[in-house]
């Protein structure tokens, strides 16, 4: 393959792997926002994607499809289990999203994420051009920047962490916290989705290595006596909303739109939580909330039900065996107690469904529960306000996501206060049709002119300035 100026390294490729009945092998773009939103540039560019191919042991040659190279990156079942369900997401994922869960720390998962990471790194150092672009993405792989450095420092190296950065009190936890915060200084632009985890990562940069920050610059010792800068700051990530916006305007789904209400029983109002079932996403405490509503007498399944659509996740991982328990149950219980013939409390759906049903759900949908306990983002938000092109509905958001700091109109709740859930819920039930109107076209006129595209161009200017130096 011919060397590529623009190199990005993710933990997934962006195509999955489809074996069809007759064992022909095909590969299918997966329908994520990052692959949308550099797959132009790439293509344009000569571009190059570094991944694993999403199954264990798969040693794959590298491909060209669609116009873009992709490199297969093989792992073990052994490294799935330390690197990437143990390391990653057992270590590093609760670690960062607050304790929500105890992170376990094992020194043979480290290992096995230095080993990973230095593969990614060599075969991202193998691809790029020289003066080339490397751009890393997410907690996987927070060691690969400083590793590129090491073996291309010609190239320009962006990294981007999707997911929150925690306060220091927190980040110290990690025994290997100064080798992570060397890994990320590797690159020269370190993107974050809040102002607030760019701040606490410059804040264990001062701490922990003691190198100069000033503003969201520092300066960056190279060994050799001399120095370079990197910069690290906020670059809310978004979502491609073409298209949301196309699916939301076609009959067929507005008619299946029309088909899930009345399956419910036509209520008056649905309440929609869309998450994946993760520990971090607050689905026990809105449960909680509307279980408590409905005790109370504040409404009534005769006129409000909760559809509740949870995707499974990381199934082999303990906390999540647990939590898929706990949610199960507490909706047993709740519609035991509340159910009638005609109607369900709450409709819990674990299972992952196409984008046209999801759109659907969006405009069926009265208001939406976005109620993470932490969370980098949250997209589901914003896909649900580009859907609402009627500017009707209500986002009842959580303060500790991402998208909080943009989507100002939406009814911000702390959802670790119950009694202070349950009255947002009600505010958002029985807010009037003008002032929907009002937040929405807020709302949406955030989403619709700052996506996925803006995002990833405003990331691209600030590595452009940096190499300009």
């Amino acid at each position: 393959m011919p060397a590529a100026e623009f190199v990005v390294v993710a933990n997934r490729l962006p195509v999955d792997r489809i074996i069809g009945p007759g064992g022909e092998e095909e590969w299918r773009t997966s329908p994520g926002g990052l692959v949308a939103a550099l797959e132009p540039m790439m293509r344009h560019a000569h571009g190059a994607w570094v991944g694993w191919p999403g199954q264990a042991g798969l040693e794959l040659e590298p491909l060209e499809i669609n116009g873009i190279d992709l490199i297969p990156i093989a792992l073990s079942a052994e490294e799935i289990a330390d690197y990437y369900e143990g390391f990653a997401n057992d270590t590093i994922w609760p670690l960062y999203h607050d304790v929500i869960a105890p992170p376990q720390y094992h020194r043979e998962w480290w290992d096995a994420y230095v080993r990973v990471n230095r593969r990614f790194a060599e075969a991202a150092a193998a691809a790029a051009a020289p003066e080339g672009t490397v751009w890393v993405h997410d907690y996987q792989l927070q060691l690969v920047p400083q590793m590129v450095r090491e073996l291309r420092p010609d190239v320009t190296i962006g990294y981007f962490h999707h997911i929150p950065f925690p306060a220091h009190g927190l980040y110290a936890q990690l025994p290997w916290r100064d080798q992570v915060l060397t890994g990320l200084l590797g690159a020269d632009v370190i993107g974050f989705q809040r102002a607030q985890d760019a701040t606490y990562f410059l804040q264990a940069v001062r701490r922990r290595l003691k190198y100069e920050v000033k503003g969201s610059a520092v300066t960056v010792p190279d060994g050799d006596g001399g120095s370079r800068t990197a910069v690290a700051r906020a670059f809310p990530i978004s979502i491609d909303t073409a298209p949301y916006l196309e699916l939301a305007a076609r009959p067929e789904v507005q008619a299946r739109a029309a088909e899930i209400r009345a399956s419910l029983g036509n209520p008056s109002k649905i309440l929609l939580g869309v998450d994946r079932l993760d520990y971090t996403k607050g689905i026990r405490h809105r449960i909680k909330a509307y279980g408590e509503l409905l005790e109370d007498g504040r409404l009534d399944v005769e006129d409000v039900t909760f559809v509740q659509v949870a995707s499974p996740s990381r199934e082999r991982v303990d906390a999540y065996v647990h939590l898929r328990d706990e949610i199960e149950l507490a909706v047993g219980r709740i519609n035991g107690d509340h159910d009638t013939m005609g109607h369900t409390a709450i409709r819990y759906l674990h299972q992952g469904y196409p984008r046209e049903e999801m759109v659907a759900l969006y405009l069926a949908a009265d208001v939406m529960l976005v109620t993470a306990l932490r969370d980098g983002m949250n997209l589901v938000a914003k896909e649900y306000v580009a859907t609402r092109a009627d500017n009707r509905g209500v986002l009842v958001l959580s303060e500790f996501t991402g998208a909080a700091d943009e989507l100002r109109q939406a009814v911000r709740v702390n959802p670790h206060d119950i009694a202070g859930l349950k009255d947002a819920i009600m505010t958002a039930v029985e807010m009037p049709g003008a002032e929907q109107s009002k937040r929405m076209r807020s709302l949406r006129r955030r989403v619709l002119e700052n996506d996925v595209d803006a995002w990833s161009s405003s990331f691209l200017a600030a590595l452009a300035e940096v190499r300009g130096r």
